[in-house]
């Protein structure tokens, strides 16, 4: 006859490994570049270059959303090398500035850099979309953790991009970003 410690124990080999395969096969974190070689291109040369606009929202640990943000962003290209500077403003009245430095290879692999990643984050693009990883530190104000970022941008029929991200400590989301960007000239109608 089996023991309590038995059953315990294959009770919770059961329950790691369904974890596992709900991480690894269907959750956010589950897809892969490949998933979406086929379709229109996601050049970030031709989308990320001069004036942007984006929206969104980012949603804390409970699923509520926790702030919200309109951001104007300038990317200038020197051959396979991006300087995008971003402003963004949130709901709160804070003010926020970012410049990354993208580098594209030829592979669709991508090096990105900004003050408040945590080294060098990497990505890819593959037909219409693009992954980055990175390491963020938050301001102190947000508490100072560092954070891993996945962050999925998807090419769109009419051009836009819909980003999402989520941010994870010790593998545990703790927060999420939606927001769409878009050619800034396409916002409003002689602006």
């Amino acid at each position: 006859m089996m023991s309590v410690l038995t059953y315990l124990t294959i009770g919770a080999a059961l329950v790691c490994a369904a974890v596992f395969a709900k991480t690894r096969y269907m959750s956010f974190r589950a897809q892969t570049s490949d998933d979406y070689a086929d379709g229109p291109i996601f050049d970030i040369r031709e989308r990320f270059n001069g004036p942007v606009q984006c929206e969104g929202v980012i949603y804390g640990p409970t699923g509520k959303v926790s702030s919200r943000f309109v951001a104007d962003f300038v990317a200038t290209w020197n051959g396979n090398v991006c300087t995008m500077v971003e402003k963004f403003h949130y709901d709160s009245g804070q003010v926020q500035d970012r410049v990354w430095t993208l580098t594209l290879g030829n592979d669709g692999r991508i090096k990105a850099e900004a003050p408040d990643v945590v080294g060098t984050g990497t990505g890819q693009q593959s037909g219409s979309a693009v992954l980055l990883n990175y390491r963020i530190k938050l301001t102190k104000e947000a508490g100072g953790h560092a954070l891993d970022v996945t962050d999925w941008m998807y090419l769109m029929a009419n051009g836009n991009i819909m980003n999402r991200s989520q941010f994870r400590k010790f593998g545990i989301k703790v927060a999420e970003l939606v927001a769409t960007m878009r050619p800034k000239e396409n916002v409003y109608a002689g602006e």
